[in-house]
């Protein structure tokens, strides 16, 4: 159960999130939906995910994602702390945040 009182549902692995998702911050704020999750299967890893806010895309490190749920997400930053997919990383950032940013803007303008 969310902060907001929704029924998230069992917890899930990334590897079954749905896209769509709704997406809530710990104090069960809506943050938006998930666009995509970013991570390498093969090698059992998650980066992340791409989520689709008001505001524009954001991303949500793996270490930032407090929660998979079948019917929503919790992370543990607001959505105005997340970082902003974008060709120019910020500077600062650990090199796994900054990777992870880097697949997140490339999965962004590839052609649909």
């Amino acid at each position: 159960m969310s902060e907001n009182g929704e029924d998230l549902g069992a917890p899930v692995s990334y590897l079954v999130l749905k896209e769509g998702v709704p997406v809530y911050d710990r104090s069960g704020g809506n943050v938006g939906t998930v666009e995509h999750v970013l991570s390498d299967e093969r090698e059992d890893v998650f980066h992340g995910l791409l989520l689709k806010t008001a505001d524009g895309h954001r991303f949500a490190g793996g270490d930032q994602v407090d929660g998979l749920f079948e019917r929503g997400v919790i992370v543990s930053e607001p959505v105005d702390k997340l970082a902003t997919p974008s060709a120019d990383t910020p500077a600062g950032l650990a090199e796994s945040r900054v990777s992870a940013l880097r697949k997140a803007w490339d999965w962004l303008i590839q052609p649909k």
